[in-house]
């Protein structure tokens, strides 16, 4: 007999041994998502890495995702995530080939990062939940499909076993059921299982949305605000010039900034939800969502910015708040001597220390549960949430509040505070040009420079402008609604020539305090310094 000819072992390639990875950690991400949204939503492994990601952060990599990327910075956080994860999920499937213990170890690993992680930030034992589902189901995905996708033997391998010929010795295609010839990796299989693992983590993902998103009526989005015993009224006629292109003077709910630590939106039930107001107090008090409603109530306009605002940023809005004051609540527990602070705590694992002698000072301090005549939407800190005019909101805008303690600086230190960032924050007196736009071609003739100032709890008394370095001239203000709100500027400047022009801003406030010239970081109390705007007139 004439022996046959031995053909050397035909291993999968590397894309499909990295495909098997994949394919294995979708299908584990997927339960542990659906695990997730029948436990601790937040616990979801993704959630879980990325929010101690954004707690691990050093400032200056914070200060640079804000710059760079804005309010998108969380989503551009998760997809290098998952990017992350697709990279290493894809090394594991090509290790797992090789040795397929190591792959299921990387699994594991995996999945006790992740635990741990949610450990960290949700002290339940629950938490864990998730990421060990991931990596139980992940590793056994991995095995299966390792066994599925191993080459079986051809026809001629019975043929050229009988001759004694086979794949190397220590080949990842020797074994008791391989001996030799063309083998030929089950794709099917694979094929098979990536829609079906694809499909799992989709239903997975789509259930952990739902959890956090109920219906509102189902989380107490459906009650009546009551009427406030002292409302807002109505803003100036004046407060916004005719100006094309100048910023509304009152912010749309969808439209308000949104700078937070949140990776995906607390959705908290407020017919379950108390608020307990403890620590130096006489007496502990623990509030429902009901019992606030019930409250005497204020409505009052409120400009809000964020110490992360670069110089002209867009990290400033105004809206009309309804709340509780603040100091009204506090003395319903009765403040012992020795407190410094309100140590706020929120949902998302935020905390903040807002100065007690700023609450008693007689600025409108609210505990406030409405914004422009409806409940705080989820997104700005649904069922309540801080709002103390006058200071960065980093230092007292805590949104989806868990707990309010009285306490000392020393026994408690705020999320930003622990960061380097300043303890005590008063918004700076600032100002911006929105008009013309950066680089924006206007045409000849007269041209109008507009924009917004801001000094909160000093209130803004004077705009000035100068173009090309030139004198200093000021502004006509829009009418002035309050020391807690910003205010609108223009000024219509005469015939210039064609060409390239810079025009800058500065403003002075209350206190008779002018900006300064010089430009600082926002790291650690905020950023200085006048915003300028180069422009062209067209000839």
């Amino acid at each position: 007999m004439t022996p046959a000819t031995t053909r050397r072992p035909r291993v999968p390639s590397r894309p499909f041994q990295a495909a098997v990875g994949v394919v294995s950690a979708a299908a584990g991400i997927g339960i542990a998502h659906l695990v997730a949204a029948l436990t601790v939503p937040a616990a979801s492994p993704l959630l879980a890495v990325g929010s101690v990601a954004v707690d691990a952060a050093p400032t200056a990599v914070k200060e640079w995702a804000i710059a760079t990327f804005g309010t998108a910075d969380k989503v551009v956080l998760l997809a290098g995530i998952g990017t992350t994860l697709l990279l290493v999920t894809g090394l594991i499937g090509l290790i797992g080939f090789r040795r397929r213990w190591l792959g299921v170890a990387g699994m594991v690993l995996l999945g006790g990062l992740a635990a741990a992680a949610a450990a960290v930030r949700i002290p339940q034992v629950a938490a864990a939940a998730p990421a060990a589902s991931a990596a139980l189901v992940s590793s056994i995905t991995l095995v299966l499909l390792l066994r599925a996708t191993q080459p079986a033997p051809s026809a001629e391998a019975e043929v050229e076993a009988v001759d004694g010929t086979g794949p190397p010795a220590g080949s990842p295609l020797a074994g008791p059921n391989v001996r030799s010839g063309r083998f030929l990796p089950n794709r099917r299989s694979l094929l098979l299982a990536g829609p079906v693992a694809v499909a799992v983590a989709g239903i997975g993902s789509g259930a952990a949305i739902g959890a956090f998103r109920a219906s509102d009526d189902a989380v107490g989005r459906d009650r009546m605000l009551p009427s406030p015993t002292s409302a807002a009224g109505d803003l100036p006629a004046g407060v916004q010039p005719d100006v094309r292109g100048i910023t509304p003077y009152v912010t749309d709910n969808a439209d308000f900034y949104r700078v937070d630590i949140a990776l995906t939106t607390p959705r908290i039930d407020a017919t379950t939800w108390r608020l307990p107001i403890g620590g130096l107090v006489r007496e502990p008090v623990d509030f429902s969502y009901d019992d606030l409603l019930s409250m005497p109530m204020v409505e009052r306009w409120i400009t809000l910015s964020c110490v992360s605002n670069p110089v002209g940023g867009p990290y400033v809005s105004t809206a009309r708040w309804l709340g509780i004051p603040l100091a009204d609540l506090l003395e319903q527990a009765g403040i012992e001597d020795g407190a410094e602070q309100v140590f706020a705590r929120g949902a998302d694992g935020f905390s903040c220390s807002v100065p007690l002698e700023v609450i008693r000072d007689g600025r409108d301090a609210l505990l406030a549960v409405g914004m422009n005549g409806e409940q705080l939407p989820f997104d700005h800190g649904f069922p309540a949430r801080l709002i103390v005019p006058g200071l960065f909101g980093f230092v007292s805008a805590a949104k989806w509040l868990t707990e309010l303690t009285l306490s000392t600086y020393a026994d408690d230190i705020a999320y930003w505070t622990e960061r380097d960032w300043a303890t005590d924050a008063p918004a700076l007196t600032q100002s911006r040009i929105d008009v013309p736009g950066p680089l924006q071609n206007v045409p000849a003739g007269e041209v109008t420079v507009a924009g917004m100032a801001w000094a909160q709890h000093r209130g803004v008394t004077k705009v000035e402008v100068r173009v090309d370095e030139g004198e200093w001239q000021e502004t006509d203000l829009a009418d002035d609604a309050g020391v807690d709100l910003w205010r609108s500027w223009s000024l219509n400047l005469p015939r210039m020539a064609a060409g390239r022009h810079d025009v800058q801003v500065r403003a002075t406030d209350g206190t008779g305090q002018t900006q300064p010239e010089a430009r600082t970081e926002p790291f650690p109390d905020g950023a200085r310094g006048w915003h300028s705007v180069v422009f062209a007139v067209e000839g």
